[in-house]
């Protein structure tokens, strides 16, 4: 049976997205690519409500990244960086790359819809140097997250 949620319900996101106290409360539980796991010529495909992108990492902050806005824009693959992670509002998670939930927010100022998906194909196949939370691996060597 689905859970029926009450509108004043704190683990819904409100008129001005989700409550401090609910981020805090799961944060440990996202589905997670740091960047500090990745590495030059990694690649990271994300899957959101509205679109897909592709973003390499190509060293020194900065990422190669087609797709979706940057598609829709004329401006792919456009070099930039990726500021972190947000919930839809103002907090921000600067240490990851893409979660599971949350909204990629780019040094452009594009921020995405919500991820859904996440694919992470190392450059040369070393997947025991990824620390990712949530993931599995299929016989492509391509690391998926739903």
């Amino acid at each position: 049976m689905k859970k029926r949620f009450s509108k004043n319900d704190p683990s819904l996101p409100g008129r001005d997205g989700y409550s401090l106290a609910t981020i805090v409360r799961n944060v440990d539980h996202l589905k997670i690519v740091r960047k500090s796991d990745l590495h030059r010529g990694d690649l990271v495909f994300v899957k959101t409500v509205n679109s897909v992108y592709r973003i390499e990492v190509l060293g020194g902050g900065f990422h190669l990244v087609s797709g979706g806005w940057f598609d829709i824009h004329a401006e792919s693959p456009q070099k930039t960086t990726i500021v972190g992670c947000t919930w839809g509002g103002s907090a921000i998670k600067v240490d990851i790359i893409a979660a599971c939930g949350l909204c990629v927010e780019f040094g452009n100022g594009v921020t995405t819809s919500v991820i859904q998906k996440i694919y992470v194909v190392p450059q040369h196949g070393d997947m025991r140097r990824l620390r990712l939370n949530g993931f599995a691996q299929d016989a492509s060597q391509t690391i998926f997250l739903s």
